[in-house]
């Protein structure tokens, strides 16, 4: 397996989430996007938005609102994670397993992992909603035991330089 450039010098638990999230978006047919949030609202990863880009695109043409970037998704998974974590305390039922919201031109899901981050997956009208909350179950399953104070500051610290690297 070769790297791709986002995730060369990274650990080997980073380049294996990297391949997991790769994986969740390949697998699912309808996912538009992904992000993986820290408990403070941070993103740590995200989908790779060149794919699935007929879908994309024939959603773009019908919508005017903001177009689903990785930092648009990761605020509003942050947002919904944090309203639902207060309604959960308000009704004193334990802890928020999922949200699912579904809209008329899609659907979004939040799913926590582990330490308060979440995982947030933008997806189709057309996307079947339980396979995706399934795949998105092994995701959290397979990347909650990994997802260590380390390895979220070594991603942090990747998109940053990430990010600094493309406005140069």
């Amino acid at each position: 397996m070769t790297a791709s450039p986002s995730t060369v010098g990274l650990s080997s638990e980073a380049r294996n989430l990297h391949w997991l999230l790769s994986n969740l978006v390949e697998e699912v047919p309808g996912i538009l996007s992904v992000a993986v949030v820290s408990s403070d609202g941070l993103l740590l990863l995200s989908s790779d938005d060149s794919r699935n880009t007929e879908a994309r695109d024939a959603l773009s043409a019908r919508r005017t609102g903001p177009r689903g970037s990785a930092a648009d998704l990761a605020t509003v998974v942050s947002g919904i994670g944090s309203l639902t974590v207060g309604a959960s305390k308000l009704m004193d039922f334990g802890p928020v397993k999922h949200t699912m919201v579904a809209m008329d031109e899609g659907s979004l899901f939040v799913m926590s992992i582990s330490d308060g981050s979440l995982l947030g997956v933008h997806g189709s009208a057309e996307c079947d909603m339980s396979v995706v909350a399934y795949h998105m179950a092994l995701f959290v399953g397979r990347a909650g035991h990994v997802l260590t104070p380390e390895l979220r500051s070594e991603l942090r610290q990747s998109l940053e330089t990430e990010s600094t690297g493309s406005r140069r």
